[in-house]
């Protein structure tokens, strides 16, 4: 407020001091005396006009400016409280990784930027028998550590999600065949060196089953997926704790 009455001020005093000048010039010009009405007249009327004009523009202009930074504010507020919500809405809420959908989609996305990676398959052995021995809570704990021991496993830069209830999936971006068989044991040996104590300090083993295959040119994500999952499904007949990767890059079909 202070500004505006200030700022108003300015205004009606340079107002004035216009007024006068041309009074000055124009009135003697004309012939006429400048006297005390002419004076008063060439001073207040500006003085209260000016005055009243500009403090109510400055006022309207300060509160369009204050209205316009608060809604600046409320944008940004929701843009990021929008942003918070995608991200949620794209993770698995209990594992933090990548839903089934988002991680596919990311995938998708990766594949068509490179034809280099991997893609691993992985899914937790015997996990039915943790939760009807223990409970879904346990399996619960169980998969968590799981799915930690995974993050441990892969590099920086690789896409993880949780695809199905004990089932993940890890696409080792730009991974060559080498690399993806490093990485998959590397998994492999995390989940296997967990110490998993339930109840009574008693141990349950953790193990998983990795079934992978290399990217292809121009092989598509269902391909790449159903790849992985037969060498998922040879790991787990296999008697389960392997890895298995597809040594022969699948042809498109």
């Amino acid at each position: 407020m202070n500004s505006v009455i200030l700022r108003s001020a300015a205004v009606a005093f340079a107002s004035v001091a216009a007024s006068l000048l041309l009074t000055l010039i124009i009135v003697p010009a004309m012939g006429f005396p400048v006297n005390r009405t002419i004076w008063l007249t060439s001073t207040l009327c500006p003085l209260v006009l000016a005055w009243a004009a500009s403090a109510s523009t400055f006022w309207q202009s300060d509160r369009l400016k204050s209205a316009h930074r608060d809604l600046a504010r409320a944008h940004a507020q929701l843009a990021a409280a929008h942003r918070r919500l995608a991200e949620k809405a794209s993770r698995d809420d209990m594992t933090g990784m990548l839903n089934r959908e988002n991680f596919f989609a990311t995938l998708d996305g990766s594949r068509r930027k490179s034809d280099r990676g991997a893609l691993l398959i992985i899914d937790a052995d015997h996990f039915k028998r943790i939760n009807d021995n223990f409970g879904h809570l346990t399996g619960d704990d169980a998969l968590l550590l799981i799915a930690s021991a995974i993050e441990r496993g892969v590099r920086s830069g690789d896409v993880l999600g949780r695809i199905g209830g004990e089932e993940f999936g890890a696409f080792l971006v730009g991974a060559t065949e080498q690399e993806a068989k490093r990485v998959a044991e590397r998994i492999r040996r995390e989940v296997e060196l967990i110490r998993f104590r339930p109840v009574d300090e008693r141990t349950v083993p953790l193990t998983v089953s990795i079934g992978g295959t290399v990217c292809g040119e121009n092989i598509s994500v269902s391909d790449l997926m159903r790849a992985a999952d037969r060498r998922l499904y040879q790991a787990k007949h296999r008697g389960r704790n392997l890895t298995i990767l597809d040594t022969d890059i699948p042809e498109a079909a």
